[in-house]
């Protein structure tokens, strides 16, 4: 038996087949070509191709994993008609005269380098996207199957690394597990395991030949271990913790119904977090209380010009009805760092994570955020809709926001159409915002704390980046004293206040955040029932007596 470790992606216990997904290195010759123009009509049809060969991708990702995983094939998309990209290419081939295989292999070469080479963790990250949408191009313009990922048997996928577009490729039936040698447990692959719920880890240094291929093997995702021909013992008691997690699931769905409500009386809202209307299925299947983040910022992601007044009108309309009489809070377009639309006509920005995003886009295009704020007043008429703005750093900018819907507002009211009062609440995503939390909570109606940017921010630390694993501690004491101060400073202003982040998902710090007084969670709607099973089995009032605030 071998044994290897690695950084857990997503738990659960996977025992299976092994098979090593082996990319090969594409063989790529400097051809002399006579005729360029025909050369580069070559390349033309085999960027079109792959443009086409990545929407289809898009929307098998979009049906099997939600908009928010698929996004990154649209960004591929971007990618590939990028001009400076597209130039280098064309110009390769006619001031070489070589074949387009060669200038698609050295502009990969020339662009993965030189974003490898900055100083900004997100655009080092784009290295690896370059490199897979040259791949797809020298696959189409040397004549092989677009589908590379095939597999016969459910197995375990060991590989040295997976691009999103091969994990997407896989059939899901098939995949026990994903374990790779390298990435980053925040990649996009790494989101797209947890997203089809399956065992996975990153960064397991297994060979990738013989000793591994084609054995049986079993990964245990919640400790970050895979076994390679595991001994008897070993099989058996996995196995045993195998069904034992089967059996916890079966158990989970016999708390549909139950209201969050703890033994010693303390209840709690818990909602889903969601970024289109088809994952409304999922959220009143597990039996959400409401949807705690409605990611707006897709609805303009997946279009090629603005989605006008009405578009987004019925979209917001479709969601509070569906929803019924339970709240759906929508963030307002959250636009900039790495989710970029090519019109906007965004300056590129060296540091697009502390740059021109989300409401600051708003307030300084405020044509853009009148269109989306009367969508969302008119669609409050037909439900609960609660609006949430994100990167507040100041008063300021919820008064100037509270400026804007009254003009809004006053605009609906000429053109004599009815609208609703919705809630107006804000993100607390900036180490600023949850310092001056006291001052902000006199302005707003509710505090939604969006703990990935805050964990990122306060840390000094690009989630990423797989290099800094070790250092992005989301329970690092910075992180869990600024939440406790923003509940505190919320109650005493008489407001409430919840976690939209991956922390709110956290079983390890269910507990902790009930005795903070946090009064919502809203998670991925697959955590609502786990995260209520620890709700309904704790005594708050018993818990804080032996409760140790080592932060």
């Amino acid at each position: 038996m071998k044994i290897y470790k690695g950084k857990s992606v997503f738990g659960g216990i996977a025992i299976g087949k092994i098979q090593v997904y082996g990319k090969g290195e594409k063989q790529v010759k400097r051809v002399k070509v006579e005729d360029t123009e025909a050369e580069i009509l070559r390349y033309r049809q085999a960027s079109e191709e792959a443009r086409s060969q990545l929407a289809a991708l898009y929307d098998r990702a979009l049906q099997e994993v939600g908009e928010d995983n698929a996004a990154i094939f649209e960004i591929h998309q971007m990618m590939l008609e990028d001009g400076d990209y597209q130039d280098s290419i064309e110009n390769i081939i006619r001031t070489q005269t070589v074949n387009a295989e060669y200038a698609v292999a050295r502009t990969a070469d020339n662009f993965a380098q030189m974003f490898a080479a900055m100083e900004d963790d997100y655009m080092r990250g784009r290295a690896a996207d370059v490199r897979d949408i040259s791949e797809r191009l020298l696959s189409i313009l040397q004549g092989e199957a677009s589908d590379k990922v095939s597999v016969s048997e459910p197995v375990i996928i060991v590989a040295d690394d997976l691009a999103p577009s091969e994990t997407v490729q896989f059939d899901k039936d098939m995949v026990l597990s994903f374990v790779t040698v390298h990435g980053s447990r925040n990649s996009h692959t790494a989101i797209l395991a947890r997203t089809m719920g399956i065992p996975a880890l990153v960064g397991a240094g297994l060979p990738l030949d013989g000793t591994v291929d084609g054995k049986t093997g079993i990964v245990d995702g919640t400790n970050g271990v895979i076994y390679v021909e595991p001994d008897e013992e070993t099989l058996s008691r996995l196995q045993k913790a195998g069904e034992e997690e089967q059996e916890k699931k079966a158990i989970l769905h016999t708390l549909k119904g139950k209201e969050n409500i703890t033994l010693d009386g303390k209840g709690i809202l818990l909602y889903a977090n969601i970024g289109n209307i088809k994952e409304l299925a999922t959220v009143l299947q597990n039996d959400a209380g409401g949807i705690g983040l409605f990611r707006s910022e897709f609805i303009y992601l997946e279009r090629e010009d603005f989605p006008t007044e009405e578009e987004q009108f019925w979209i917001y309309r479709t969601v509070a009805e569906t929803m019924g009489k339970k709240r759906v809070i929508i963030r307002t377009l959250d636009i900039g760092a790495d989710k970029q639309c090519d019109y906007f006509r965004m300056e590129k920005e060296e540091n697009p994570a502390l740059g021109c995003r989300a409401i600051r886009i708003c307030l300084t295009r405020p044509e853009i955020f009148k269109t989306q704020l009367r969508a969302l007043f008119r669609a409050s008429k037909y439900g609960k809709i609660a609006i949430m703005y994100p990167m507040i750093t100041s008063a300021g900018e919820v008064r100037r926001i509270r400026e804007i819907v009254g003009e809004v507002k006053a605009e609906l009211t000429a053109r004599g159409i009815e609208y609703g009062e919705p809630e107006q609440g804000i993100m607390i995503e900036t180490p600023a915002a949850a310092i001056i939390s006291d001052q902000l909570a006199g302005e707003v109606d509710f505090f939604s704390i969006g703990t990935n940017d805050l964990t990122q921010y306060l840390l000094a630390v690009d989630r990423q980046n797989p290099a800094l694993d070790e250092f992005c501690d989301t329970h690092h004491p910075a992180v869990l004293r600024m939440i406790e101060l923003v509940v505190e400073n919320a109650h005493r202003a008489g407001i409430w206040a919840g976690i939209c982040g991956e922390l709110g998902a956290d079983p390890e710090l269910t507990r902790d955040f009930l005795a903070m007084g946090v009064d919502e969670l809203s998670v991925s709607p697959e955590r609502i029932l786990p995260i209520r099973r620890t709700i309904l089995e704790t005594n708050v009032s018993e818990y804080k007596k032996t409760w140790q605030k080592s932060w």
